[in-house]
């Protein structure tokens, strides 16, 4: 079976360079074709559905809110 979807969570406090991750995640995701979806607020976000999709114009905000 083919992997089609992704998910991008993190989890804990802001670190230097998540920014960086989430967006590299997203893109190769996205060149890759998978749909690739944010989770808000970690594994708490998870639980309550708080996931969203994401794209290469979220990518480009100057912060990404997970």
């Amino acid at each position: 079976m083919k992997m089609k979807k992704i998910a991008v969570l993190t989890s804990g406090g802001d670190s230097p360079g998540m920014n960086a991750a989430i967006r590299a995640a997203v893109r190769t995701g996205i060149f890759h074709g998978l749909e690739v979806f944010g989770v808000e607020r970690g594994f708490t976000g998870l639980m309550e559905g708080k996931i969203f999709p994401m794209n290469l114009v979220s990518t480009k905000l100057p912060f990404i809110v997970l």
